[in-house]
């Protein structure tokens, strides 16, 4: 028996594969990993080197997307995953591999992406990552007609009880004990936020005497989706000395030791900063734009989400700073807008020796990207939660910066995201 798409067996309805045995090859974005027979197959569930059977689930035009079924050959890297309810929920694909292995596999993806996208030969520095389980200081949990509290089934709205979860804060897994006595008839989901205190953002309807008796259960604040609140509605967290306050209707990263040292490490990269102005383009409540006001002459942060911008202007308040102004628009319609005072508004005369940027999955607009590369700044930082647009953003800015460096960061452990950081600078100003 050959490794490579042996038949196990055929469906009684014709010559159609159900079952085969393949060598998984190399990892590919999304939690798979490549084998073929012929033709590309997906697989779920294996690791590189590995010899597997498995169950083919879809067939597309040009490639079949397989789950593993058995594992022959079992690599090294694999281990028993320590949650129970693994591969039910939908929430982590990979805890069945030893964490280096994690780690190396979206390295490699993140290289591939570079050099078949990006068109660009870099060599990685050293991957940020740490704290595999209890880094997750916010969770969204799903709530049943029967009042259970948990995560969707993977693929389905069936809710699958959470008592405990790994990758959880123990302050999070410490609420979830307490939901499970609590009065939930007509909540649909339960937002859990946890940094010096606990909040919570409950969707759905709640009856008056069920939230005081969850809030009196030691929650700081509960937040309602109509916008009323009991307590405090909104968590702090220290951000490298730093006061760094969030409500539950802003983003913040959710692996916060993690994302400490991120911060850490752009503003050292960055330094010296003294007379420097930086725009920070999808700013949320400050989580870059604080720490480089220590030490920058000027920083504007550019935010949507004008609870993100009230969070951030908050925290101005609560650091003493005097230098970050907030601006209330969407990066893209400022930097794509026609209208002169608006574009004036955030560049003017002025010039920026750094930009900024954390865009969504979906990178930048061409548009916005060209607006970027016309500020003329010397440095750009740009966090990426998209190998994809990460490296087609980079292949154009490659036109007038240079790479100083790239590394892979973490921020989501025992599942297939994968973020980075890369640094460019402008060419000849080096």
């Amino acid at each position: 028996m050959t490794p490579h798409g042996n038949r196990m067996d055929r469906e009684s309805r014709g010559n159609e594969v159900s079952s085969l045995i393949l060598k998984a090859e190399t990892p590919v974005y999304g939690g798979y990993v490549l084998g073929r027979d012929g033709r590309i197959i997906f697989i779920r569930g294996a690791i590189p080197g590995e010899l597997v059977e498995v169950s083919v689930e879809e067939r597309k035009r040009d490639y079949s997307v397989a789950s593993v079924r058995n594992v022959i050959e079992p690599s090294p890297s694999r281990r028993e995953p320590p949650c129970r309810i693994f591969g039910i929920c939908g929430g982590c694909q990979l805890q069945f591999m030893e964490y280096d292995k994690q780690v190396s596999m979206k390295e490699e993806i993140l290289l591939d992406a570079m050099r078949r996208i990006g068109d660009a030969e870099v060599t990685l520095m050293p991957s940020l990552a740490a704290q595999e389980f209890g880094y997750r200081h916010r969770g969204q949990f799903k709530v049943s007609a029967e009042g259970a509290v948990g995560f969707y089934r993977e693929g389905t709205r069936e809710v699958i009880p959470v008592e405990h979860c790994p990758i959880m804060a123990p302050e999070i897994n410490g609420m979830l004990r307490t939901l499970g006595n609590a009065d939930l008839r007509g909540v649909k989901e339960i937002s859990m936020s946890s940094g010096d205190t606990l909040a919570i953002l409950v969707k759905g309807a709640m009856a008056d005497e069920a939230a005081q008796a969850l809030f009196d259960s030691g929650l700081s604040g509960i937040a309602f989706e109509d916008g009323d609140s009991l307590g405090k509605d909104y968590i702090t967290m220290d951000l490298n000395g730093l006061k760094y306050s969030v409500t539950p209707w802003s983003f913040f990263q959710s692996h916060w030791s993690l994302n400490r040292v991120v911060v850490e490490t752009v503003v050292r990269e960055l330094s010296p900063l003294e007379n420097k102005r930086i725009l920070d383009l999808y700013a949320g409540a400050g989580n870059f734009s604080l720490p480089l006001s220590l030490q920058a002459m000027e920083i504007v942060a550019v935010e949507e989400n004008s609870s993100a911008v009230e969070d951030g202007r908050r925290n101005v308040m609560l650091n003493g700073v005097r230098n970050c102004t907030f601006v209330n628009l969407s990066v893209e319609k400022i930097l794509e807008s026609r209208k002169k005072h608006q574009v004036e508004k955030l560049f003017g005369e002025s010039h920026y020796d750094s930009v900024v940027l954390d865009p969504p999955r979906a990178g930048l607009t061409s548009e916005c990207l060209r607006r970027i590369m016309e500020t003329g700044s010397e440095r750009i930082v740009y966090i990426s939660c998209n190998p994809a647009t990460l490296a087609r953003d980079v292949k154009k800015m490659r036109e007038k910066y240079e790479v100083e460096s790239i590394r892979m960061v973490d921020f989501f452990p025992n599942t297939y995201h994968i973020e980075a950081l890369v640094f460019l600078r402008r060419k000849g100003t080096a």
